[in-house]
């Protein structure tokens, strides 16, 4: 309504924190979502009014906010765009506007709807958390300056979008999966909101094979969470997973969403191949049953697909199982001098974790210790640091 991200951005929190001071004194009100949107668009009225800002949008506001006083306010669900059917879902989509460079909106979406900082989005990325801080200042002043209208794209501009949005989807599932920073290893209420999310697009574009494929990943990835964390919250690693614990209805979903991706002529895509990487390890009964010729090369694939160094990095990982630690340490050492990864703390964990399997521990222990040094996750820290005193038992 007020053409500046920035500024609805303020009204939003100015709304918010108006019902945490009055809600629990007067109680919830009947239709909370309207309650905040009228709180939300006083305060827009307000403001227009202090900077004296364009006459008409005053007018605007004005009118539509008497409006909905003398008529009352209507449901907030039956008002919105019933093309995507889930309002944060919809939002992504008007944030991933083409005028923005793909990182710029990624940024911004994630930065807004998300939920994640500054940092977390920096560390998704492997960039400085002020460049991350840049893109989305200049994202929210390019549409407040270009006067993009806030509206749900339809047709060829909806499917241009769409890979923005997955990527969006994506980011979230894995830093509630893997967190980057924080006393815990996993956020299970950001892998919870990405799936839902991914669940919903795939009812929506049902022939979008890439949809299928991340929703895929999501699913089979997140049935391995009980068994990710121990007892006392400490990482399990996949191979020391309890594969009992794996949710088996996860599993046979995420095959599912695997095979319509496949059928839809998208078994090629970056998702799905991830997918069919999770799904090696979903269909072995136990870790030694794991086919690693296969992943690595499905992960030949994927890099030549997606050029990535941190692909090359999982391919060395399975390389490794697959052909033994000298062969993966050879592709390891090889990205040892890549800027992106000069701060990725799992680029010296994986080092170490191959120096050790070749008796090197004097090596290894120093590559773990870099990696705690590294990493803002306490729980990981901890499992690097006693990864590095094992070192110096075995050198010992």
């Amino acid at each position: 309504m007020v053409r500046d991200v920035g500024l609805a951005e303020e009204l939003a929190q100015d709304a918010l924190v108006a019902a945490m001071e009055r809600w629990p004194d007067r109680g919830i009100p009947d239709n909370p979502g309207a309650w905040l949107m009228a709180t939300a668009k006083r305060r827009a009225i307000d403001e227009l009014r202090r900077g004296k800002r364009v006459e008409r949008k005053h007018e605007e506001l004005g009118h539509e906010l008497e409006s909905d006083q003398a008529h009352g306010q209507p449901d907030l669900d039956t008002t919105l765009d019933n093309d995507v059917g889930d309002d944060l879902l919809r939002l992504m989509f008007i944030a991933c506007h083409p005028i923005l460079s793909t990182e710029a909106r990624v940024a911004l979406t994630l930065r807004l709807l998300g939920g994640l900082t500054t940092e977390e989005i920096a560390r998704a990325f492997l960039v400085p958390g002020p460049t991350v801080a840049q893109r989305i200042v200049r994202a929210k002043r390019t549409l407040s300056e270009e006067k993009v209208p806030f509206e749900l794209p339809h047709g060829e501009a909806l499917a241009a979008r769409l890979s923005s949005v997955l990527e969006v989807i994506y980011l979230v599932f894995n830093e509630g999966y893997s967190a980057t920073a924080g006393d815990d290893w996993m956020r299970p209420e950001l892998c919870a909101d990405a799936l839902r999310l991914g669940r919903i697009l795939a009812e929506l574009a049902p022939l979008e094979p890439e949809v299928h494929g991340l929703v895929a990943l999501m699913e089979i990835q997140a049935s391995r969470s009980r068994a990710r964390v121990g007892p006392s919250g400490e990482p399990v690693l996949l191979l020391e997973q309890n594969r009992g614990l794996w949710d088996q209805l996860l599993i046979r979903r995420g095959l599912a969403a695997l095979e319509r991706a496949e059928k839809l002529g998208g078994a090629q895509g970056p998702y799905a191949l991830q997918a069919a990487l999770a799904a090696c390890h979903a269909r072995a009964r136990t870790a030694e049953e794991t086919d690693w010729a296969r992943i690595a090369s499905l992960y030949g694939v994927l890099v030549r697909l997606s050029p990535s160094p941190v692909v090359e990095l999982n391919r060395a990982v399975a390389l490794s199982m697959a052909y033994g630690p000298a062969a993966g340490l050879a592709v390891v050492d090889t990205l040892t001098s890549e800027p992106t990864l000069a701060n990725y703390h799992l680029l010296p964990s994986v080092r170490g974790d191959l120096l050790r399997k070749l008796g090197r521990f004097d090596e290894a222990r120093k590559e773990f210790e870099r990696a705690a040094s590294l990493t803002r996750n306490a729980r990981e820290q901890a499992l690097l640091l006693e990864r590095a005193q094992d070192c110096t038992r075995r050198r010992a």
